[in-house]
């Protein structure tokens, strides 16, 4: 596991987004940013979902955060731009986004692999991240300390039989943080990099493992610490990385 120890209010007046925020790695990344002070927009599809993400926080007394339905799949270049357009509206800042919404596909040979799901993967899990980050630099680069951090893998580090799209796009990801380290690094202060959250206790680890035993996994609230520690000032140096969660 990532050792690291967060102190109190790491992310204090910080606004950070989160997608794939209704669940998994994504609602317990939004709880623990709110936690250490940081008002979280709080982005996926299930508006139900974000909701109850949105009324835990509020409950435990953090700052209050934003819901901004979407999804990824359909979404435009119009979709992005409103979304940055509402973010500055609303808050005149964002500090930090964390690209977590992904989507699976389906677990089989690339020969035999259907064209409209590898298509659908490569929308939501790299077309939307590099549509979203490119609409959100603008006011990313307005902050004096921004971090954007990928949801990588570790099938997107070294290639795995029968995990086709879902792989691959995951190779783009990490070409994406990559390239975009490498062109900010001189004109901004945001810095990219990418986690793999190893194997965790999630809907679509279970939907690629089915007869895995979830209880003996990590929960996502166990790998908080490389998000909280890539979120925080303390990595301000660190850019262009591949960190493991576990």
């Amino acid at each position: 596991m990532f050792e690291y120890q967060a102190h109190d209010n790491l992310l204090a007046d910080r606004v950070i987004l989160v997608t794939g925020a209704g669940d998994g790695i994504g609602k317990a990344a939004a709880l623990s940013f709110a936690h250490y002070g940081a008002t979280v927009i709080l982005l996926g599809r299930t508006t139900k979902k974000l909701e109850a993400v949105y009324d835990e926080i509020e409950q435990k007394g953090y700052p209050q955060p934003a819901i901004y339905p979407m999804n990824l799949d359909g979404a435009s270049p119009k979709d992005y731009d409103d979304l940055a357009q509402r973010i500055d509206q609303e808050f005149g800042q964002l500090d930090g986004l964390l690209h977590n919404a992904g989507s699976l596909g389906t677990l089989t040979p690339i020969s035999q692999y259907n064209i409209d799901t590898w298509h659908q993967v490569m929308q939501v899990n790299v077309n939307a991240a590099f549509m979203m980050t490119q609409a959100l630099l603008p006011l990313l680069r307005k902050s004096s300390d921004a971090s954007v951090i990928f949801t990588s893998s570790s099938v997107g580090r070294k290639g795995r039989a029968h995990w086709g799209a879902y792989a691959v796009s995951k190779f783009a990801t990490e070409g994406l943080m990559q390239v975009l380290a490498d062109e900010e690094e001189e004109i901004s202060h945001i810095r990219f990099n990418s986690v793999n959250p190893g194997a965790t206790r999630t809907a679509m680890r279970a939907q690629a493992y089915p007869a895995e035993d979830q209880a003996k996994l990590a929960s996502p609230e166990d790998i908080m610490n490389v998000y909280l520690y890539l979120m925080g000032p303390e990595s301000q140096p660190v850019n262009g990385q591949a960190f493991n969660a576990q």
